[in-house]
C-alpha cells in the first residue's frame, strides 16, 4: 500500500469513526423519579399527537446539563440538568423542546444530512489525493480543507434549523398543553450563563460554527410567542413542584459526595427535600443508624408514602437488615403494585434473608416485576438464583441471558441463551423467549465482527 493511500485510508476511518454514536451512559433508575418525569411529560406528548402513554422520559447519570433524543418516542435527561433547574417548569420546557425534535422526525432527517455532508468530505478528499498524486500538493491540501469545511458548515446550519424548530415546536406543545411556558425561558437563562461561564472570549464566539443557535438568540426569538400564550402565568401545580423538589433533594443525595450534601443541606434543614438528601449522605457514608433515623421521620411525616417505605427497605436491606426490610418494602408494593422497581427490591429484600419460606413470594413478586418491566438486569439475576436454588437449570440459564443481553454482554447472553433451550419445552413461551434472545445475540455478534 502506497504512503498516498494509507493517508486516504487514515483519513476515511477517521470520518467513519467521528459519526459513531457516543458509547451509553449509566441509567439512573428510581421509582418515584420515573414516575414523577413520566407524569411531566405526558400533557406535552398528548399535546404532540403521540399517543397517551408512549412517550418516556430516561434518566441517565451525567453532571452535564443536557438532554437529547436518540430514536423512537424517548426523551433522555441527563442528572445534571435535574440539579441545574430551580422547579418542575424549566424541566418540563426541556422536555416540550425534545419533543419537538420526535415529531420533526430530526433523527432521520439528521442522518440522512450527515451521509450527505459525508459525502461532500469524502469527495474532497479523493479530489484532495488526486491532486497531491499528481503533485500538486498544496492545491491538494485545499481541496480537501475547503471540502471538509463546507460538508461542516452544512451541518452545522442544518443541525441550528433543527433546534430553532424544535424550540417552536415545544413552545406551541405547552401552549397546547395550557402549560406555561416561563421555566423554558428561564432555562434558556441558565444555559447562556453557562456558555459565558466555559468561554473565556464570549463575544468571539462564532455563532455558525455552533450545533445550536446561542442561548440569548433561542431566548429573544420565543420570548414574544411564549409570553403571549393565555397560560404564561398559570402557575405549577403545587404537587408537580413539591414531588420535584423531593427527587431533586434524593437525586442530590445520591450523586454527590455525603460531605457536599451535607453542607447543602444541614440538619437545621426539616423540609422533605433535605431530609432525602440526608438519608442518602449517611447511608452512602456507611452510618445506617443516623439514615434510619432520618427516613423514620420521613415515615412519620406520611406513614403511607411509598417512596418513603422504599427508602426504608432499601437502607435497611443494604444495611445487612433484609428481614426489617421485607415490611415496608410489602407496603410500598401494596400502595404502588404498577412500580416493579419496588417489587424487585423486596424480592432482593426476601431472597437475602437465605429463609425458605420466603423463596414462593420472592419468586411470584419477581416474575410480576420482570414483567412489567423487562429491562432490569438486577431483577433477572434475583429470579435467575431463585430458578438455579430450585434445580430449574434452564431457567436460571434463560434469565442470565436476559440479564446478559441487556447488559450488552452479547456472547454471555448467547451461549446462556442456546443452554437454556436444551432444556426448556418447545413452543413454550420460555423456549420461544430463549430463541429470540440467541437469535438476536448472534446476529448481533455477526455485526460486530
Amino acid at each position: 500500500m502506497t504512503r498516498l493511500l494509507r493517508l486516504l485510508l487514515a483519513t476515511l476511518i477517521a470520518t467513519t469513526l467521528a459519526t459513531q454514536p457516543v458509547a451509553a451512559q449509566s441509567v439512573l433508575r428510581d421509582a418515584e423519579t420515573e414516575a414523577f418525569l413520566n407524569d411531566l411529560a405526558q400533557p406535552i406528548g398528548v399535546a404532540a399527537g403521540l399517543r397517551k402513554g408512549a412517550l418516556q422520559i430516561v434518566l441517565l447519570g451525567d453532571p452535564s446539563i443536557n438532554a437529547f433524543v436518540a430514536g423512537g418516542q424517548i426523551v433522555y435527561i441527563h442528572s445534571g440538568l435535574i440539579m441545574a433547574a430551580d422547579n418542575a417548569s424549566e424541566v418540563q420546557g426541556v422536555i416540550a423542546h425534545e419533543v419537538g425534535h420526535i415529531s420533526g422526525g430530526h433523527i432521520i432527517r439528521g442522518g440522512e444530512m450527515a451521509k450527505a455532508s459525508g459525502g461532500i468530505s469524502i469527495l474532497s478528499l479523493i479530489v484532495g489525493v488526486a491532486a497531491m498524486a499528481a503533485g500538486a500538493g498544496s492545491a491538494g491540501m485545499a481541496a480537501m480543507a475547503a471540502g471538509q469545511q463546507a460538508a461542516m458548515g452544512r451541518y452545522l446550519s442544518f443541525s441550528r434549523a433543527q433546534e430553532s424548530s424544535a424550540d417552536a415546536a415545544g413552545s406551541g406543545f405547552l401552549r397546547t398543553a395550557h402549560l406555561s411556558g416561563k421555566g423554558m425561558l428561564s432555562f434558556f437563562g441558565k444555559l447562556r450563563q453557562e456558555e459565558y461561564r466555559y468561554s473565556s472570549s464570549y463575544q468571539k464566539t462564532d455563532p455558525f460554527q455552533q450545533t445550536h443557535p446561542m442561548s440569548a438568540e433561542r431566548q429573544a426569538t420565543l420570548q414574544g410567542d411564549i409570553t403571549s400564550s393565555p397560560y404564561y402565568n398559570t402557575p405549577t401545580d403545587p404537587a408537580i413542584e413539591a414531588r420535584f423538589q423531593r427527587i431533586k433533594g434524593k437525586l442530590f443525595g445520591f450523586t454527590q459526595d455525603p460531605p457536599v450534601t451535607m453542607s447543602k443541606y444541614p440538619e437545621t434543614n426539616q423540609t422533605a427535600q433535605a431530609r432525602y438528601a440526608r438519608t442518602y449522605a449517611w447511608h452512602r457514608g456507611a452510618y445506617p443508624d443516623r439514615a434510619v433515623t432520618e427516613i423514620d421521620k420521613l415515615v412519620a411525616s406520611a406513614p403511607h408514602d411509598p417512596y418513603y417505605l422504599e427508602l426504608k427497605g432499601q437502607v435497611l436491606l443494604e444495611s445487612g437488615r433484609p428481614k426489617e426490610a421485607i415490611a415496608p418494602l410489602r407496603e410500598a408494593v401494596a400502595a404502588r403494585p404498577d412500580q416493579p422497581l419496588i417489587a424487585a427490591t423486596l424480592g432482593h429484600a426476601l431472597i437475602a434473608t437465605e429463609d425458605p419460606a420466603n423463596l414462593a413470594e420472592a419468586k411470584r413478586v419477581l416474575r410480576v416485576a420482570v414483567q412489567r418491566d423487562d429491562q432490569n438486569p438486577f431483577a433477572w439475576y434475583q429470579l435467575g438464583i431463585i430458578y438455579a436454588g430450585e434445580g430449574d437449570t434452564a431457567r436460571a440459564m434463560l434469565a442470565s441471558a436476559e440479564r446478559y443481553s441487556l447488559q450488552g454482554q452479547t456472547r454471555l447472553a448467547m451461549q446462556n441463551a442456546d443452554a437454556a433451550l436444551k432444556g426448556i419445552p418447545p413452543g413454550t413461551p420460555d423456549y420461544i423467549r430463549a430463541q429470540d434472545i440467541a437469535m438476536a445475540s448472534r446476529g448481533e455478534a455477526e455485526r460486530r465482527r
